[in-house]
């Protein structure tokens, strides 16, 4: 007899009791509140992004990840999951937090047009290895941005997405540990409702630990930022959303509205200055290029310019994302039109009175809008323009800006999309469940639930842009 009433569940382990138990069977560190290591396994790309999980799994493959997930579900316990932390949008209290940055594996295979990646990888590591054959992925905005996350969501390329879709378009297999512990590498023909799932529906059906995908002959590109003095928003702003729907697929363009660092390897006349940064990149010929940005030139004065020809390891070099973790603060939303109406309202929210300061207008269409070979659930095709307004404050201040980036949100009502991108959704936009319905769309909603009663009835992972089981 072991001592306990026949029918009683066991207890749950102490959290000691745990780690012991955890570690004898996983290859990589398992940590506690308090260990040695424990926060910076847990840090996350936004410093107002706190995780508190129960325990943390540091996976260094698959089976570690099988293992952690059996012990979860064993426990009773929520999976969390966390790679580059660039999506994190709940603490994940009393999780099991599994990271993924040690599952670094990564093969070209240059005849296939094609690259294995684990779930660890970014893309400047994997944009630097296909570049060596000639060949370059559907990269997101910056080197530092997982690979996992951004395809999961969709994986909208300011490089490349216009001309090829979106990244999801082109994967061939997942490798995924689903809630029941067991390890699936999905492909179109093999469990197809998961494939299709996983592509667009974020961690709503497990862990994934490697995905495999095609890649591009793409050596170069002809790319950079047009500067121009804040002041000159309105005459830049019209301009831009005029002259976007002219380029050709393989010219993508972003618009930014932003203060710039006071660092030397900034300009004197800009530094710590508001300015509009038109982004720009080209596969073609550098004068094309030239001819094609010339009206854009022509709106304002124009204070730096950096458009030219580079290599496609190059690629952040055209959004200049900030590389290092900041407080930082944002809603989204699609537009399905951009009038001049629409111009004056961003406008205004970028002025004074305390507001947002930062914007980023991104246009999508081209590829963007027509449905791949294999279908997913990417939901924002035919959707032309996506906004993103943000903000940086901590503490009280956070609090204060998160109800103005709702109000500013709210202002670009009357030319918002039904359906949103799921891999920028804010922390409040994700954590509410209309709100994740809404972006995307209740027929394509209905059918994710579904797949996630199949693969995760009990909600396992659910520290995310959450599904509920049907």
């Amino acid at each position: 007899m072991n001592g306990r009433a026949p029918g009683r569940a066991m207890p749950p382990l102490r959290t000691q009791d745990v780690t012991r138990l955890v570690l004898r069977d996983v290859a990589g560190p398992v940590l506690t509140p308090g260990s040695e290591g424990y926060a910076a396994e847990c840090a996350t790309f936004s410093r107002n992004q706190v995780l508190r999980p129960a325990i943390v799994v540091g996976a260094t493959s698959a089976d570690d990840v099988r293992k952690a997930v059996a012990f979860a579900g064993w426990q009773g316990m929520p999976v969390a999951v966390k790679s580059a932390a660039h999506q994190a949008v709940l603490p994940a209290d009393g999780s099991v937090l599994i990271t993924t940055e040690r599952m670094r594996d990564l093969s070209v295979e240059a005849s296939t047009r094609s690259v294995r990646v684990g779930a660890g990888l970014r893309f400047g590591e994997v944009v630097a290895h296909t570049a060596e054959h000639g060949l370059a992925p559907l990269m997101g905005s910056a080197p530092g941005i997982g690979v996992a996350g951004y395809t999961l969501g969709g994986g909208q390329s300011p490089l490349l997405g216009r001309s090829h879709g979106y990244a999801a378009d082109h994967v061939l297999r997942v490798d995924v540990v689903t809630a029941d512990g067991d390890l699936h590498s999905v492909t179109p023909h093999r469990e197809p409702s998961l494939f299709w799932a996983l592509l667009g529906g974020k961690g709503n059906f497990g862990v994934v630990t490697a995905i495999e995908f095609r890649v591009f002959p793409v050596t170069r590109f002809h790319g950079g930022g047009i500067f121009f003095s804040a002041e000159h928003l309105a005459d830049v702003l019209d301009a831009w959303r005029l002259w976007v729907p002219t380029l050709p697929e393989e010219t993508t363009s972003s618009l930014a509205v932003r203060r710039m660092p006071a660092l030397p390897a900034v300009p004197p006349a800009l530094r710590d200055a508001p300015v509009v940064h038109v982004r720009v990149s080209h596969q073609g010929p550098a004068a094309e290029c030239e001819g094609l940005a010339a009206p854009l030139r022509a709106a304002a004065p124009v204070l730096l310019d950096t458009v030219r020809d580079r290599p496609v390891t190059a690629f952040g070099a055209v959004h200049q994302d900030p590389a290092d973790p900041l407080p930082h603060l944002h809603r989204a939303l699609c537009l399905r039109e951009f009038p001049r109406e629409a111009v004056d309202a961003l406008v205004r929210l970028t002025g004074g009175d305390g507001r947002p300061v930062d914007l980023e207008i991104r246009a999508l269409g081209g590829a963007l809008d027509r449905e791949p070979e294999v279908p997913n659930a990417v939901a924002t095709r035919g959707m032309p323009f996506l906004v993103l307004v943000s903000a940086v404050g901590e503490g009280d201040r956070a609090v204060e800006l998160r109800r103005r980036l709702a109000e500013a949100v709210g202002e670009l009502a009357p030319w918002a999309g039904e359906r949103n991108m799921a891999n920028f959704l804010s922390e409040d936009q994700a954590t509410d469940e209309e709100g994740v319905r809404a972006a995307y769309g209740h027929p394509r909603y209905a059918r994710l639930a579904e797949v996630k009663r199949h693969y995760d009835p009990g909600n396992l992972f659910r520290f995310n842009h959450n599904i509920r089981p049907a």
